[in-house]
């Protein structure tokens, strides 16, 4: 939701420069953008995923200090209802007993949803101050990372083995991988159907998240792209209204659609962390 500043580029540069990330090779230590290789890191996206991880903590932490029963302030109760309301999801979802479930619901729920909300920030405005600042390249949403979505489903999966394991035993869950679903004559079937399952949650998980925010972004560049090069023409006032109608429209869209996908993310890992210590 913002103009397309850079009127010298076309259109597809446009797009593609809003869409490269900050990177830097560690094998070579050269820092741009569109570096490919795998000792690749998309600094951006992980300076904002800490950023927003460490402003989660802090602001949690500050109002249970100072958490008070009889007048509490606005953030006190704002914090009390997101507390709430994923402690009365993870009771009803999970079927075991771990005091660590209901806050790790909380911090993902909040965590994707700070990182998804970065998606309501006009598209030029971070990017048009960092390039100030001598910064080439800057992408200022981490779930439009697949690196970013991917690492956090990588720990769903973790877990569901430590908490499968937890459940089971050791003994237990590789008899669960080997008889289940048609019996120990089948064992190496059973296993590779574990396998793809096992690891198709994780994944879908990190495809979802991404596939969304990837295309929240997407159009809030292809609205900017509007005045692209628009300059004084008698066009630039419509076009630029437009853009602002639109951007706007799209934004309060995309609302319901960052805060449903941090949902998702957060509810499906405790469906899956559920399913794992399941008996078959």
């Amino acid at each position: 939701m913002a103009s397309a500043e850079e009127g010298g580029n076309t259109a597809n540069q446009y797009i593609q420069h809003h869409l490269s990330n900050l990177q830097l090779d560690l094998s070579t230590m050269e820092v741009g953008g569109n570096i490919s290789g795998f000792w690749v890191l998309n600094l951006d996206s992980l300076f904002f995923s800490v950023v927003l991880g460490v402003f989660f903590l802090v602001v949690f932490r500050m109002v249970a200090k100072k958490v008070t029963a009889s007048e509490p302030g606005k953030l006190q109760t704002f914090v009390e209802m997101v507390h709430d309301f994923t402690d009365t999801q993870v009771r009803d979802i999970y079927h075991g007993n771990s005091t660590l479930i209901a806050p790790l619901a909380m911090t993902i729920f909040v965590w994707v949803f700070l990182m998804n909300f970065m998606d309501l920030i006009p598209v030029d405005a971070l990017p048009a101050a960092a390039h100030a600042a001598g910064i080439d390249y800057l992408k200022v949403v981490p779930t439009t990372d697949l690196n970013i979505t991917f690492g956090l489903s990588l720990s769903v999966f973790f877990l569901m083995i430590v908490y499968g394991i937890k459940a089971k035993g050791g003994l237990g869950f590789l008899k669960e991988t080997l008889t289940h679903p048609f019996g120990k004559w089948l064992a190496p079937f059973n296993f590779v159907l574990f396998v793809v399952e096992t690891v198709a949650k994780p994944v879908s998980l990190s495809l979802r998240l991404f596939g969304n925010l990837y295309a929240g972004e997407l159009i809030f560049i292809l609205i900017a792209v509007f005045t692209l090069g628009a300059g004084a023409s008698l066009l630039a006032v419509p076009m630029f209204i437009l853009q602002i109608l639109l951007g706007l429209g799209w934004a309060i869209f995309h609302i319901l659609v960052i805060t449903l996908q941090a949902y998702i993310f957060g509810m499906l890992t405790i469906v899956y962390l559920s399913m794992v210590q399941d008996d078959h």
